[in-house]
């Protein structure tokens, strides 16, 4: 088995990435798409970033994840659009092995890191709502960088050992993946490999990383509801609530997303690859809109910079 994987990592250099199996004059149209959404993302997730680090009232742990949050979805949809818009008008369609391993690899990365991250904020909205008086002592700024940096090495450990996995499987029986990036599952199929213990680690690996942070955010839900339900006056629960909706939001559309393409079966490739845009772009789009349409903080920071911006003109 060694000797034969040897051998395939010898002779495959490349990889061909499928895409959008469309008629040709549907490309213009996809391209186009993907361009408007990825503009989106840069000028969404940028925004917002100088907004947080621009704006002194922002300088709170909520929004010192929220840009980590902004950070992540830039980086990892950069990791995937490029390369996806450049695909629409190439005739090769290649990928090189290298570049295969880094997409995987940092695309694992930032894509965990942000489920981590999402957890963390949960934490940090259930510390604000159910033990107020405590927020800023709890909530330290040392805190917040352990809980972002814990994030990321989650996603370095779990991308380290997903890609290692993933690259260390012979890929003979086709060198063309039918997807727009490289992933796991397509690359599963286009292996040789017996694929059964991989897949029962890869299932194990996968539940390691999920159920934690979907414990602490559901746990973290039950005991913010729990004390929002004794506040009496109607405006002081809806005040609470909106602290929270626009976590939920995020949270939603990407678990949403992710569990929408992991229940897709592995004989609709289309369906998949629809599916995955929901956490490859979509997210990344969203999660800008998400927190600027319904924080009050944050929109008064963009109203506060375009006054400044038309004084200066």
């Amino acid at each position: 088995m060694g000797d034969r994987g040897t051998s395939n990592h010898s002779e495959v250099t490349d990889f061909i990435l499928v895409g959008f199996r469309v008629r040709p004059e549907l490309h213009i149209l996809l391209f186009l798409l993907f361009l408007l959404v990825y503009a989106m993302i840069l000028l969404g997730n940028a925004g917002m970033m100088a907004i947080i680090m621009t704006d002194p009232r922002l300088n709170t742990p909520m929004y010192f994840f929220l840009g980590n949050l902004s950070f992540i979805d830039l980086v990892y949809s950069s990791v995937i659009a490029p390369k996806a818009l450049v695909n629409f008008w190439s005739q090769s369609k290649s990928i090189s092995f290298a570049g295969c391993v880094s997409q995987l690899f940092l695309f694992a990365l930032f894509i965990v890191t942000e489920g981590f991250l999402l957890a963390a904020m949960a934490y940090d909205r259930f510390i604000a709502i159910c033990n107020p008086l405590l927020y800023s002592v709890q909530m330290s700024a040392r805190l917040c960088a352990q809980l972002v940096a814990g994030s990321y090495f989650c996603g370095c450990i779990s991308s380290v050992l997903e890609t290692s996995m993933t690259f260390t499987l012979s890929f003979c029986a086709s060198r063309a993946i039918d997807h727009f990036y490289c992933d796991v599952r397509p690359l599963q199929r286009i292996s040789c490999s017996d694929l059964f213990i991989y897949k029962m680690i890869s299932f194990f690996l996968s539940g390691i990383i999920i159920l934690p942070t979907i414990i602490v955010i559901i746990v973290s839900y039950l005991c913010i509801v729990s004390t929002v339900v004794k506040i009496r006056s109607t405006e002081g629960r809806k005040k609470a609530f909106s602290t929270c909706s626009s976590h939920l939001g995020a949270v939603s559309v990407l678990y949403g997303a992710v569990s929408f393409m992991y229940l897709t079966p592995d004989r609709f490739p289309e369906l998949s690859k629809v599916a995955s845009l929901g956490y490859t772009l979509v997210t990344p789009m969203l999660n800008p809109l998400i927190y600027s349409l319904r924080n009050r903080d944050v929109k008064e920071a963009i109203n506060k910079l375009l006054e400044k911006k038309s004084t200066i003109q």
